[in-house]
C-alpha cells in the first residue's frame, strides 16, 4: 500500500522566506514552578539539539490570574542572554494582543507598546515571527494591519501571523497587510478535526499561510482518553504506533504532519526527553488508509 509524502526536513513560513522545523516547541509552561534559566536553557538546547528551530512563546504566557505576565518571555531572555550563539540557531516566535484579565486590546497604543515589552523581555532585537495572539473585535483590521507593518519596516519583526483568527478574521487583516501573513495558529488535533474539516486549512493553503497546531495531542486527554470518541482516536493512532515503534504521541504529531497544508505540530511539553522524542513524528509514515482511520474515528461517523 503506497505511502503518504514524507514531511520535509523544513518547512517554508509562509512567502516569509524564514525555514523552520516541521515540528516546533512551545513554551507556555516554560515558567511553571519557579523553573530556573539553567533548566530552561536544558529544554532550549534539547529542542534545537533535536532539530527542533521554531520556538514560540507568548507575552502572556506565565499569567496565572493575577500575575507572571511575560515571565516565560522574560526566562527565554535570560537564557538568550546567558548564551547568545542560541539566538542565531532558533526562529523565534512570540504573540501580543492579550491584556491581563483578558480584554483583548490590539489598538495601536497597546499593541506597540506590547511588542517593544516582548523585545526587551526576550533580550533581542527581532522577534522572527510576531502573532496576533487571540482577535481584538474592537480593533479594526486596518489599524492592526498598519502596526505589523510598521513593526516590520522597523527591523522589530520579520514576519506576521494570527493565533485563533476565524476565516473571515484572517482575511480582512491579510487584505490590509502590506507584509502578508505567513502563518496561522489555530488549536488542531486528533481529538479536534475542526480546522480540517471546516475549510480553515484550505484556506491557508489557498493563501500560503503555514498553520502551527497547538495542543496538538489534545490537551493531554490522548495520553489518557476517556469516553467513546477518544478511546476510539487513541486505537487507531495506537496501529501505527505500534507498527512503527513509536509513541502514541509521536504517532498524533506525524498524523497532523502529514496533511497537505504542512501542519506543524507544537510540543508543549517541558521534559527535555519528551520534546527530543517528538522529533522522530518526521520519520513516521502514512497510508491513506491509516490516516483516514483516525479522522473517522474522530468524527464518529462513517465518510460520506
Amino acid at each position: 500500500m503506497s505511502q503518504l509524502p514524507a514531511p520535509p526536513a523544513a518547512r517554508q513560513l509562509g512567502s516569509s522566506g524564514i525555514a523552520v522545523s516541521p515540528i516546533a516547541w512551545g513554551m507556555w509552561r516554560l515558567a511553571e514552578g519557579g523553573r530556573s534559566a539553567a533548566d530552561a536553557a536544558r529544554l532550549v538546547h534539547a529542542a534545537l539539539d533535536a532539530g527542533i528551530t521554531l520556538l514560540d512563546t507568548a507575552d502572556i504566557y506565565g499569567f496565572n490570574g493575577s500575575s507572571g505576565f511575560g515571565d516565560a518571555e522574560a526566562l527565554l531572555g535570560e537564557v538568550l542572554a546567558a548564551e547568545p550563539a542560541l539566538r542565531g540557531r532558533m526562529v523565534l516566535a512570540s504573540k501580543g494582543g492579550i491584556m491581563p484579565p483578558r480584554p483583548y486590546d490590539q489598538s495601536a497604543a497597546y499593541l506597540t507598546a506590547a511588542l517593544d515589552a516582548s523585545l526587551a523581555r526576550l533580550k533581542t532585537d527581532c522577534i522572527d515571527l510576531y502573532q496576533i495572539h487571540r482577535p481584538d473585535i474592537l480593533a479594526h483590521p486596518h489599524e492592526v494591519a498598519r502596526v505589523l507593518d510598521d513593526a516590520v519596516s522597523a527591523g522589530k519583526i520579520r514576519t506576521i501571523g494570527v493565533s485563533n483568527f476565524t476565516m473571515p478574521q484572517i482575511a480582512a487583516l491579510n487584505q490590509f497587510l502590506g507584509h502578508k501573513l505567513a502563518s496561522t495558529q489555530p488549536e488542531i488535533s486528533p481529538l479536534r478535526i475542526d480546522c480540517i474539516e471546516n475549510g480553515e486549512l484550505d484556506q491557508a493553503m489557498m493563501l500560503g499561510l503555514t498553520p502551527l497546531a497547538w495542543s496538538p495531542l489534545g490537551g493531554g486527554r490522548l495520553a489518557s482518553p476517556a469516553g467513546a470518541t477518544q478511546l476510539a482516536v487513541a486505537s487507531a493512532l495506537d496501529v501505527v504506533a505500534k507498527a512503527q515503534d513509536i509513541s502514541r504521541s509521536v504517532a498524533a504529531y506525524a498524523w497532523l504532519m502529514a496533511h497537505p497544508a504542512g501542519i506543524v505540530p507544537i510540543v508543549g511539553s517541558q521534559q527535555a526527553e519528551r520534546i527530543a522524542e517528538a522529533a522522530a513524528a518526521t520519520q513516521v509514515r502514512w497510508t491513506r488508509t491509516d490516516w483516514y482511520a483516525v479522522l473517522v474515528a474522530a468524527r464518529g461517523v462513517p465518510l460520506p
